[in-house]
């Protein structure tokens, strides 16, 4: 009896002690799930902490790389480019500003004949180089159809203002077309775009001066004498004038022709006539010939006037500064306008109408820094020559060119983001 309570108590011993055990063990295994699940739930915190990390690592390194290029992308001597083709034009500028201003060097009808000329002969001569020197079988036709529906465009929209607001009608288009979609490429386009997209802007920069001097300069001497001849500002005694000077230059020529002719040897050789007609009915001689003079006039006479056409623009945009009272001519309220048109305006209707022909990557880029360079200084001479909003257009070359840089890199900047 007592050998079965021994055994019974044994037996009680031993299924308290395995149950005890396998309580334990659950215990033990429930807390090592719970351990491996805790574990599992930091290192996937601690996985997703990271992989934030190296996102707005990668981020901030994305936005200090366009900043750091940003800052390294015109170097010491793009900067040096940029200031050497800039302030010459400012010196011709202020040297005009005060021979008026303080001088009085210069009266009223002097700086009208000063800006004639520039109208009449560095800007058609300078536009004549800028033509000859393109190749028109290698441009861009997908950028020259942007540049031209941007200037469409905004014909279009500044008829549609001017016919809302019933002001200003087309001589405000005019002025506007001036302000939004002439840009000063140049100048300051060339190297500063150079600096930013490299060796292509240049050729691209180069297609847009050329199209703008075929077509858009054409035009706008166009719309100037259609509104100059509107309202009869035009005196006949001057068209008779130049009539009389075109015709005293005509017998002049002729009389040079018949003293060239009356001063020809008649003594020549027989020999030497036969092989002379010979020389000239050869085309090689004619080439060569040609060859010649174009070369002599092209490198001496049209560069002479040509490479001047931008200085004595500006020496011109000096004298009319020093003629008026204030150097903001236009008043605060019309500058704002204009500035808006340039540099908002322009931009945006070369965005809409690049991305609608299909232009991406750097043409784009390129295509939308260049609108948003200030204005031209070829507008402002013929808005001078014929009386049509000058003090606008003299506005927006002088605050285009003090704040080009700034605005040129700030495009460059949201363009690589």
């Amino acid at each position: 009896m007592k050998k079965e309570k021994k055994k019974g108590s044994n037996s009680i011993f031993l299924s308290y002690f395995s149950d005890s055990t396998r309580f334990q063990h659950y215990s033990s295994k429930k807390q090592e799930g719970r351990r491996r699940s805790f574990w599992a739930l930091l290192e996937s915190r601690k996985a997703e902490e990271s992989a934030l990390l190296t996102r707005n690592f990668y981020r901030e390194y994305e936005k200090f790389s366009i900043l750091l290029q940003l800052v390294t992308m015109i170097s010491l001597s793009d900067v040096y480019h940029v200031v050497a083709a800039t302030v010459p034009l400012y010196v011709a500028m202020m040297l005009a500003y005060i021979s008026v201003k303080w001088w009085k060097f210069f009266t009223a009808e002097q700086c009208s004949g000063i800006n004639k000329f520039v109208a009449k002969f560095s800007i058609p001569l300078l536009s004549f180089q800028v033509i000859s020197d393109n190749n028109l079988y290698k441009m861009n036709l997908q950028l020259i159809l942007a540049d031209f529906l941007q200037k469409i465009l905004a014909i279009i929209l500044l008829g549609a203002i001017t016919k809302i607001t019933s002001r200003g009608g087309l001589n405000w288009i005019i002025t506007g077309l001036s302000l939004s979609t002439m840009p000063n490429t140049l100048i300051l386009g060339l190297p500063v775009l150079k600096a930013m997209y490299g060796s292509e802007a240049d050729v691209l920069l180069a297609q847009i001066v050329v199209l703008q001097s075929i077509l858009w300069y054409n035009i706008l001497l166009f719309l100037f004498e259609f509104t100059t001849t509107k309202a009869a500002s035009l005196a006949p005694a001057s068209e008779a004038t130049e009539i009389e000077i075109t015709q005293e230059g005509r017998a002049k020529e002729e009389i040079e022709e018949a003293r060239d002719r009356n001063g020809r040897s008649l003594k020549t050789k027989s020999i030497l006539l036969t092989v002379a007609r010979k020389l000239i009915i050869n085309p090689n001689t004619h080439a060569t010939i040609l060859g010649l003079i174009w070369s002599s006039i092209r490198f001496r006479s049209i560069s002479i006037l040509s490479t001047g056409g931008l200085g004595m623009a500006m020496f011109s945009l000096g004298l009319f500064m020093g003629s008026r009272t204030s150097i903001i001519a236009c008043g605060t309220k019309m500058t704002l306008v204009a500035m808006g048109m340039k540099f908002l305006m322009g931009p945006a209707l070369m965005a809409a109408c690049s991305l609608a022909l299909g232009l991406r990557g750097r043409l784009l880029r390129v295509a939308i820094v260049q609108a948003a360079l200030p204005q031209g200084i070829v507008p402002f001479v013929f808005s001078k020559e014929y009386n049509i909003h000058p003090d606008v257009l003299s506005t927006g070359v002088l605050l285009g060119l003090l704040i080009a840089l700034p605005v040129a890199l700030a495009y460059y900047y949201l363009l690589s983001l």
